[in-house]
């Protein structure tokens, strides 16, 4: 239980979770970290903890560097619990220092944890003086609960920013080039698509101080720490928050007898004959959560359903509930299906695609029973139109 030196007296004392698979509603199949950071100066700092079960293992790091007890302020940028659930533990061990958070920060730990600590409150642009080290505040709300805010050191040129550039990655190494560009940004898009998505105005503000200020280190509260890859990973996101996407199609769809399925694969060749590649989806062996990154980059949206019980299949229902509260913008969609009589599941669909607000320029491909070589012909023109709309 080594802590890592990220800066001189600046360490990592974070936690590794190698079995997480599952965090709120996505599956996580590299597990993830619970990243907290020590700063050894005049006043000793320790900026957000560990989820509580993670919590002695943390107290491990700290223990190597400092007696914990001489730990002067805790700052807590996000009441969310996998970050402050070990905060109790640690103003049992240090009693007199004092949490350093936002005002809602303050309501919310209230909340949760009932105890009448030394709170400090501090607003954005407001500095902490360390000694040889200043910690200067800006509030980031809604990136991603109304509370959060990110802790910069000038002096070090380091970005403390809670959830914002997170990964879910368990790994040995501490930073992003000890893991690669391929894999951090992979989890970094999946990450930001299932959590951060929704909040794309409040990133570019979050941004926006950001490029205001001198940063050579982003040390997220989950995943790896940017070093290496900051003119990569900062584009990146400044595209996601503006909804940008690329000349890409999606088709997601679920089937009970495979007419649906043959449907998706004739609207698949049209689209590859305008040109567009193609992500293809069954909700039977995919996860919401793992399409979501594809629903990140994509322009065309295609979600085809049977209808079941005169709706979609719960499965397509789920999926686009999923995806509304997360609230993608400028996208095309396409809505497709087939039935037995009533016809109602395709047309379910379609009627979520546009309550998203997306374009849907093209009617429902709607099929009964199973589809002609006329029909499959008329679903791939379809295709080929929405491609070359694309």
């Amino acid at each position: 239980m080594r802590p890592v030196e990220i800066k001189p007296n600046v360490y990592w004392v974070g936690g590794i979770d190698w079995d997480l698979r599952y965090f709120h509603g996505y599956l996580t199949p590299r597990g993830s970290t619970y990243n907290a950071y020590l700063i050894v100066d005049d006043k000793i700092t320790l900026v957000d903890t560990v989820k509580h079960y993670l919590f002695d293992e943390m107290l491990g790091r700290i223990k190597a560097v400092v007696d914990p007890s001489r730990i002067d302020y805790m700052v807590v940028n996000h009441v969310e619990m996998d970050h402050s659930g070990s905060v109790p533990k640690i103003m049992e061990l240090a009693p007199g220092a004092t949490v350093i958070t936002s005002p809602q920060g303050k309501k919310g730990l209230e909340r949760h944890y009932k105890k009448d600590w030394n709170f400090q409150v501090v607003n954005s642009g407001d500095e902490v003086s360390l000694g040889s080290r200043t910690l200067k505040f800006v509030h980031t709300p809604m990136v991603h609960w109304p509370d959060s805010m990110v802790t910069y050191i000038p002096e070090e040129k380091l970005l403390l920013p809670n959830d914002a550039f997170g990964q879910h990655i368990a790994a040995t190494g501490r930073f992003d080039d000890e893991v690669g560009w391929e894999v951090v940004h992979e989890e970094a898009a999946k990450y930001y698509a299932n959590i951060v998505l929704p909040y794309g105005d409040q990133v570019n503000k979050a941004l926006d101080v950001v490029s205001r200020l001198p940063v050579e280190m982003i040390a997220p509260s989950h995943g790896v720490i940017w070093r290496s890859y900051l003119d990569r990973i900062l584009p990146v996101y400044r595209r996601w928050a503006n909804h940008e996407t690329e000349r890409k199609a999606l088709i997601v769809y679920d089937t009970m007898w495979g007419s649906t399925k043959k449907i998706a694969q004739a609207l698949q060749e049209g689209l590859e004959e305008a040109g567009i590649p193609v992500t293809m989806r069954c909700l039977q062996t995919s996860h919401m959560s793992e399409i979501m990154p594809d629903v990140l980059v994509s322009k065309a949206i295609l979600v085809g359903s049977p209808t079941l019980n005169n709706g979609m299949l719960p499965s397509v229902s789920g999926f686009l509930t999923y995806v509304r509260g997360l609230r993608p913008k400028k996208r095309l969609g396409l809505a497709f299906g087939s039935y037995g009589w009533g016809g109602q599941g395709a047309k379910e669909v379609k009627a979520a695609l546009e309550a998203m607000g997306w374009e849907v320029p093209l009617d429902v491909v709607n099929i009964q029973y199973i589809p002609n070589g006329d029909e499959l012909a008329a679903a791939r023109e379809t295709g080929r139109r929405l491609g070359e709309m694309i």
